[in-house]
C-alpha cells in the first residue's frame, strides 16, 4: 500500500504541474472566470462522487456554511481565478515556476495573522531566497517585449497570498470542527460552484468546444484530475505516508511546469529562470523543514 502512495505523491505532482498548459490553451477560448468555472463544475463531479460513496456528508454540516463560504473564496474561486488571469498572461513555465512559492507565501500570510509562528534565522533566510527567486522570475526591472509581465507575476503572488490566506482561516476556525479531510473540500468547491456560476459571464464559452483537445484538457486535465482527484489523491497520500511528505508534493509541479513548457510548448528556459526557480525551492526547503507547519496546517484546515 505504501508504493501506491508514492506511486499517487508522483502522479500528484504531475497532474498539479501540467495545470498550466491546460489553462494556457482554454485561455485562448474563453475567459479567466471562465476557465475558473469549468475547472471547479468538473473538480466538483469526482468529489461529490468521493464523498457520497464514503457517505462523509451530513445535513449537520450545513451549519458551518460561512466558513464553507469564506474558503471557497480564498481557496478556490478567488485563488484559481489570480491563477487563470497569471497564467494567461505569462507563459506557462513561467506560471508553473511562480506557483512553487505557494508555501512560502503562505507561511507570509501565517506570520502575519497567527501568533503561533515565529521568525528564526533559518526562516528568514528561506523567505529571503524564495522572495529573490520570484523577483529573479518576474524581472519588474525589465520591460518590453523581453520582459515578463508584472501584472501576470502579481496574479500569481496574489494567488498564493489568497491560498495562504485560506490556511489561516483553516487553523483558526475550522480545525476543531471534526469535518473529515473528504467532507471539507466537497463543501468547498461545490459553493465555490455556486459563487462562480453567480459571477461569470457565460457568453462565448461554448467556443472552446471548437477545439476537441483544449476542452478535454481542461474538462479533465485541469477539472476532474486537477482539482478532484487531486484533492483525492492528496489525502489518500497524507494518510498512507503523513502530512510531512504529502507537503513535499509542492516540489513537483514547478518542475513539471517548466518541463512541458520547454518540451512540449517549446517555451523559452533561461538560466536565470533555472537559477530562480533554484531559490524558490530552497527557501521552501528551510521553511518546511525546520517546522512542518505547511503540512500540518493544510492537513488541519481539511480534517
Amino acid at each position: 500500500m505504501q508504493r501506491i502512495a508514492y506511486i499517487a505523491f508522483a502522479a500528484l505532482g504531475l497532474i498539479w504541474g501540467s495545470n498550466f498548459l491546460f489553462m494556457k490553451w482554454a485561455a485562448e477560448w474563453v475567459t479567466p472566470s471562465q476557465i475558473v468555472f469549468l475547472r471547479i463544475f468538473f473538480g466538483f463531479l469526482p468529489l461529490l462522487a468521493y464523498a457520497l460513496y464514503r457517505r462523509e456528508l451530513r445535513w449537520s454540516h450545513w451549519r458551518y456554511w460561512h466558513h464553507f463560504l469564506v474558503m471557497s473564496l480564498l481557496a478556490t474561486v478567488l485563488y484559481y481565478y489570480a491563477f487563470a488571469r497569471g497564467t494567461t498572461l505569462l507563459l506557462s513555465s513561467v506560471a508553473g515556476m511562480l506557483s512553487g512559492s505557494i508555501p512560502l507565501f503562505s507561511f507570509v500570510m501565517t506570520l502575519l495573522f497567527l501568533r503561533d509562528e515565529t521568525v528564526s534565522v533559518q526562516k528568514g533566510i528561506g523567505v529571503a531566497l524564495g522572495f529573490a527567486g520570484v523577483l529573479l522570475i518576474a524581472r519588474p526591472w525589465v520591460g518590453g517585449i523581453d520582459g515578463v509581465n508584472v501584472e501576470g507575476a502579481v496574479c500569481m503572488v496574489l494567488g498564493s497570498l489568497s491560498l495562504g490566506g485560506s490556511f489561516v482561516y483553516a487553523r483558526k476556525c475550522l480545525s476543531g470542527l471534526n469535518l473529515s479531510a473528504v467532507a471539507l473540500p466537497t463543501y468547498q468547491i461545490g459553493c465555490a460552484l455556486l459563487l462562480s456560476t453567480v459571477v461569470t459571464d457565460f457568453e462565448g464559452m461554448s467556443r472552446i468546444a471548437e477545439d476537441p483537445k483544449t476542452l478535454v484538457g481542461v474538462g479533465v486535465g485541469l477539472g476532474m484530475l486537477g482539482t478532484g482527484i487531486a484533492f483525492i489523491l492528496y489525502y489518500f497520500i497524507v494518510g498512507r505516508l503523513g502530512a510531512v511528505t504529502a507537503s513535499a508534493s509542492t516540489y513537483i509541479p514547478p518542475v513539471v511546469a517548466l518541463i512541458i513548457g520547454f518540451f512540449v510548448v517549446h517555451e523559452p528556459v533561461t538560466l536565470l529562470d533555472l537559477v530562480a526557480m533554484g531559490l524558490i525551492l530552497c527557501g521552501v526547503y528551510f521553511l518546511q523543514t525546520e517546522k512542518q507547519w505547511i503540512g500540518e496546517g493544510f492537513v488541519k484546515s481539511h480534517s
